[in-house]
């Protein structure tokens, strides 16, 4: 008859999986995996701890609980959108093709990350919410505050508060993606109407 493990056998196994990569990185994959198909509310530390393969304490080395676990991901979905916006820039064009570069950017991450960017928008006004969620938010709307700050120093839009006028184009902005994630707008539609939105923010709707 075969014998069953010692404790300290099972133990080892269970443990295992904190040798051979990052489980931070692993257990945040998991989640987003997890908030994709099901929805935030699927979302627990213990599941995780399934998917992944460790024992159902050790997500707890990394997040104290659900909250902590939800902000170190909107954390890192600030990160990536400030990635693709930063990589979407490009200082040397004039404004209109630069915004709408900077525009069909965002855009394209709200699509590809809907329920990830409603998480993010969500997380960034809880009272638990980290200096570098708050450092990462920063970099994505100052990024768009900064497009506009250097259009007014060329004379290529209107003066005024900075801060004021990023808020009309993040409105629109997102306003088109809220749309495309409720079915509104098809994606590809979406993407195509940057162009015409930008004009329309600039230009305005009255005849000329």
């Amino acid at each position: 008859m075969t014998s069953m493990p010692k404790p300290e056998t099972r133990e080892i196994r269970e443990t295992r999986p904190y040798h051979h990569g990052d489980l931070r990185t692993a257990l945040l994959a998991s989640a987003e995996r997890t908030l994709r198909e099901k929805g935030v509310t699927s979302l627990s530390l213990r599941e995780l701890a399934r998917d992944v393969g460790v024992s159902h304490a050790a997500p707890g080395r990394h997040f104290k609980d659900k909250q902590a676990l939800l902000n170190a991901l909107a954390e890192t979905g600030f990160e990536r959108m400030a990635e693709a916006l930063e990589a979407a820039d490009d200082p040397a064009l004039p404004f209109q093709p630069r915004l709408t570069s900077f525009a069909r950017a965002y855009l394209g991450f709200a699509i590809n990350n809907a329920e990830l960017l409603e998480l993010m928008y969500a997380r960034k006004h809880e009272p638990d919410a980290s200096e570098q969620m708050t450092a990462a938010l920063d970099r994505t709307v100052g990024s768009l505050e900064r497009v506009i700050g250097a259009a007014q120093q060329q004379n290529e839009i209107i003066a005024g508060d900075p801060a004021q006028l990023t808020l009309t184009v993040g409105a629109a902005l997102h306003g088109l993606a809220a749309f495309t994630a409720n079915g509104i707008y098809a994606p590809d539609a979406a993407l195509d109407a940057v162009e015409e939105l930008i004009h329309q923010l600039l230009h305005g709707l009255k005849p000329r």
